[in-house]
């Protein structure tokens, strides 16, 4: 196994940060966690659910992880104005100076963490100047172009957007959304309304808590965590499947919009994981974090985690390995031995006469008994040792007689009991032909040949083998402890690469069985 330096230093660190920030929240971990992550990539998040189910909490906790930090929440109404949002316009400057400029520093430009609910009812002024900052992290203010320095930007809504072309850049903007509801485990709603706690405050210890220059650094860090092979061939399967969902003419209405902004986003927030967990590469488990930033409706939520799961089951490390080319190899090579070494034969027999599709006839020249039909089932079943009672069928298929038969001594024949006595009758044949297989020794220059590729595959499979035993990732042990991926998708990654192991396995065996029809 490859040896991969932790930074368990930060890791603890930010687990400690998010132990500290989820205190006190019920059924509210994975958002809070979600929302610490995204602002630390720099991108926002939509949180889904009904009043009163801890959106706003979120927000008014996640800036106590920055020192210093200051927060701006605002509840949208479709009678909000921009001075509200955004800042008053400076009387003084426009008197003065004559310029328009507003007074931002107790407003959204001027904050580390925002909040802003009930967005859909945000008017066209606030959602455009919104949308520049979402994209650029600038606020045109006046004639300036002011450099905000937001990290985290929460929007909630109890409803989706409305489907109309004006709100889809701004919802396309999100990068997360989760879905809240209220509480569902008993114990924790009880545990809840007793609770006498303030939970809109949270003590942090300042070395906890990320300054500034931190934050700088850590934009230049992230942007370094290497994006490993068997993530990237994940993502891109997972594109294709979504490009062919969205091909589909039955799926017109069902349609997953993906654009490359947002898969470039997507792996910022990858690398970003990877590196507050102490990794300087992402690795599959991250790749679960997609089930928040794909979907666009509720309704959507289970198809992209089956096409998430599946992408990483039967595809996550078999990139890694070049396991695709290295059975297309071995098809070849084996392809080529049996096309050289295997001469098909024509043979000329006889064969049973199939009556009906499912009837054999009998040769019967006598009136013993009645019936010359018997059922080809039943005949295979006939053995030298033992008699069995089978059905007789006359012309028009009726049951005419069951009688103890077994197989005769001759070819094509069955012993019949009738009357206490035994008679052979013979099935009708035709003449029919069958293919033979005839093995043929190679040309010592072809067997030559074959034998050095042979070894070319034999030592690419090794190497191949080895790479998988050595090169894994370090953090496969420590795929459970992921800060911000439910654990339970552990199993999708470990039984990935079971079956990668068993996959080149098998391939090992097919390569040795070419081998040995050729050489053998």
């Amino acid at each position: 196994m490859q040896t991969l330096s932790i930074d368990t230093q930060l890791r603890e660190r930010v687990q400690l940060l998010l132990s500290n920030l989820c205190q006190g929240l019920y059924e509210r971990e994975e958002a809070m966690k979600l929302a610490l992550l995204t602002a630390l990539a720099g991108e926002s998040i939509f949180l889904l659910g009904p009043p009163g189910v801890g959106k706003s909490l979120i927000a008014r906790r996640l800036k106590h992880a920055f020192r210093d930090g200051t927060s701006f929440e605002y509840l949208m109404s479709k009678f909000s104005t921009p001075d509200e949002v955004f800042g008053p316009v400076s009387i003084k400057k426009l008197k003065e100076e004559d310029r328009y400029e507003r007074l931002t520093e107790r407003y959204l430009p001027g904050a580390n963490v925002v909040f802003l609910d009930e967005i859909w009812k945000a008017g066209p002024a606030i959602q455009n100047a919104l949308l520049t900052i979402l994209n650029e992290k600038i606020y045109r203010n006046g004639d300036q172009d002011l450099r905000v320095n937001i990290r985290g930007i929460i929007t909630a809504s109890n409803e989706l957007p409305p489907r109309n072309a004006s709100l889809d850049p701004i919802w396309d903007r999100f990068l997360l959304r989760l879905e809240l509801s209220n509480i569902r485990k008993f114990q924790n709603f009880v545990n809840m309304i007793v609770d006498t706690d303030d939970v809109y405050q949270v003590e942090l210890p300042a070395e906890v808590q990320f300054s500034e220059a931190e934050l700088v650094q850590f934009d230049a860090a992230i942007n370094g965590v290497e994006v490993p092979a068997e993530v990237l061939n994940t993502i891109q399967v997972l594109k294709l499947r979504i490009d062919e969902h969205n091909a589909r003419p039955n799926n017109q209405d069902q349609q997953i919009p993906i654009h490359d902004r947002r898969w470039k986003k997507i792996v910022r927030l990858l690398r970003t994981s990877a590196f507050l967990n102490g990794r300087s590469r992402v690795d599959l488990m991250d790749c679960f974090l997609m089930l928040h930033c794909l979907w666009s409706r509720p309704d959507q939520k289970d198809l992209i985690e089956e096409m998430v799961t599946d992408a990483i089951r039967r595809h996550g490390y078999s990139m890694a390995v070049n396991l695709n080319l290295l059975k297309r190899e071995v098809d070849d090579f084996e392809k080529d031995v049996n096309e050289e070494i295997r001469v098909k034969h024509t043979v000329a027999e006889e064969q049973l006469l199939l009556v009906q599709e499912d009837y054999y006839e009998l040769i019967k020249e006598d009136q013993q008994f009645e019936g010359f039909l018997i059922p080809v089932k039943q005949f295979r079943q006939l053995n030298l040792e033992d008699t069995q009672v089978i059905n007789f069928y006359d012309a028009n298929r009726n049951l005419v007689n069951r009688l103890r038969t077994k197989q005769g001594l001759g070819e094509f024949c069955i012993e019949v009991q009738h009357n206490d006595r035994n008679h052979t009758y013979y099935l009708r044949t035709k003449k029919g032909e069958r293919q033979e297989i005839i093995f043929k020794k190679p040309h010592p220059v072809v067997q030559k040949y074959w034998e050095e590729r042979f070894e070319q595959i034999r030592s690419y499979l090794r190497k191949q083998e080895e790479n998988l035993r050595t090169n894994l990732p370090e953090e496969l042990e420590f795929l459970e402890q992921n800060l911000f991926v439910e654990a339970r998708y552990a199993e999708v990654v470990k039984s990935n690469l079971k079956e990668v192991q068993e996959a080149l396995q098998k391939v090992g065996i097919q390569l040795e069985k070419v081998q040995f029809s050729y050489a053998g």
